[in-house]
């Protein structure tokens, strides 16, 4: 004798709704990212508020921002190198042109590489000790007045 499992018309729609969901959540690498935290940047011009999805694991740092097809103003991507280091990241398979703000353990932005080359393999380096590598997309740097030597406030970094 087989058994059946008998599911009430009215609750027929919200399981398949919620099993959609459920399925998109496992198929979507930006979906499982890591927490969002915000995040903010003080210019010269004024404080800026991001909303970043932190890369803290090896393999959330060496997925990063790859095969993605757009990045929106305003979002990006914190990276974990704690403790302080030369930092040394790439652009393989990442589909968007990017500005990489590299930030010391005191908060100030050591360095920034703008408008990174989309698929490249070509090393861009801190130039100098950071904690952390903040990804965004191109043009955010200039747009916002963004510079070494602004402070960047989130939990990640000392406040001194």
């Amino acid at each position: 004798m087989v058994a059946r499992l008998r599911i009430p018309g009215r609750l027929v729609a919200p399981l398949a709704a919620a099993s959609a969901v459920l399925l998109i959540l496992c198929a979507n690498p930006a979906a499982r990212a890591a927490s969002v935290q915000p995040l903010e940047i003080a210019t010269k011009s004024g404080v800026r508020v991001f909303l970043v999805e932190m890369a803290t694991t090896e393999e959330e740092k060496t997925q990063g921002l790859m095969y993605r097809k757009e990045l929106p103003d305003g979002k990006g991507m914190l990276f974990d190198f704690s403790p302080e280091q030369q930092i040394s990241m790439w652009m393989k398979n990442t589909y968007i042109s990017l500005d990489m703000i590299f930030i010391r353990a005191d908060g100030r932005i050591l360095r920034i590489a703008e408008n990174t080359e989309p698929l490249s393999t070509k090393i861009i380096s801190s130039g100098g000790l950071a904690k952390g590598v903040l990804e965004v997309i191109a043009g955010t740097a200039q747009k916002y007045g963004i510079q070494p030597g602004d402070r960047v406030a989130h939990p990640l970094f000392n406040k001194r």
